[in-house]
């Protein structure tokens, strides 16, 4: 038995959930673990967030309560102990959005609500959170220069990104940050904003408005109908929507390829084909022609 599920079994002892049935939880690429607690028809979540990882379970708390003064569908917290990092949250269900929609659920009903949420929390503010300004979201993209980009063009890719978020800049909005299908939990039985379970939430910033647009609709795990793309980008900035989105994805691009080259993490390569097909149909609008001619021999080669 490892130390750390030691450690899970003391914080059970004493409480209610303590000898419940234990069942492993995929995650994502972050050192945060899931456990699904059973008992009969009951259930909830151990959430487990090592601190000695880097893991800190504040922002989850603090977010999940602006959240919740929203009228949003966070898990709530039954109860936490931030100094070894464990916490019982409510089960919001078992069907993420992409598997709802395997299982015959109306995709253009799902995300239209989800984008509801996005409207609901988007005004929010809390203190401490960081923002990313033109000058942090080029920083973020420095990991896809490092493991992707060839040497000589690393440096005007990160210029003419700079350039471009700062042409579309705009006062920021609450950003969930990875708020797309795998976190999202679908609840038909409800109604209103509770039947969008909202999970991963803890490393919210301040961003542009249309990042969490970009990041449910640019999703790098599943591909989004065209219909229901068309649909919710109606009326929108077109051109700060593919700005946005291509950052998003030029840093994932580097992530992916982190967590493949250096991590051995070599599940992480299956998402990149269609990380690099959302940043060539993006890198098509006609105001990004510096950035493409940059990227796109990078991406074909």
């Amino acid at each position: 038995m490892s130390d750390r599920i030691a450690q899970r079994l003391d914080f059970l002892r004493g409480t209610e959930w303590n000898g419940w049935q234990q069942e492993p939880i995929a995650g994502d690429a972050s050192r945060r673990s899931y456990v699904r607690l059973t008992k009969g028809s009951e259930s909830v979540i151990l959430m487990d967030a090592p601190p000695d990882s880097g893991e800190d379970l504040a922002p989850f708390i603090r977010i999940a309560g602006l959240l919740h003064e929203k009228g949003l569908c966070p898990p709530r917290i039954h109860f936490a102990d931030q100094n070894t990092g464990f916490a019982v949250i409510e089960d919001l269900g078992p069907h993420h959005f992409a598997q709802a929609v395997d299982h015959g659920a109306d995709e253009r009903e799902l995300y239209a609500e989800a984008k509801r949420c996005i409207a609901a929390y988007a005004d929010a503010r809390t203190e401490g959170l960081s923002e990313m300004t033109p000058e942090v979201g080029t920083n973020l993209v420095s990991e896809v220069a490092e493991w992707f980009i060839s040497p000589e063009r690393q440096q005007p890719l990160l210029d003419a990104l700079r350039h471009v978020l700062k042409d579309t800049y705009q006062p920021p909005a609450l950003s969930l940050r990875d708020f797309h299908a795998e976190n999202l939990i679908w609840r038909p039985h409800l109604t209103g904003t509770d039947r969008v379970g909202i999970l991963d939430f803890q490393d919210a910033l301040m961003a542009q408005p249309l990042y969490d647009l970009v990041s449910l609709l640019r999703d790098v795990r599943r591909d989004v109908s065209v219909a229901v793309v068309e649909e919710l980008t109606d009326g929108i900035d077109q051109r700060s929507f593919a700005v946005t989105a291509v950052q998003r994805n030029l840093r994932i691009l580097g992530i992916f390829h982190r967590l493949v080259r250096r991590d051995g993490k070599a599940k992480y390569a299956a998402f990149m084909p269609r990380v690099i097909g959302h940043i060539k149909r993006d890198l098509a609008h006609p105001d990004l022609s510096e950035l493409r001619e940059i990227i796109l021999p990078e991406l074909d080669r």
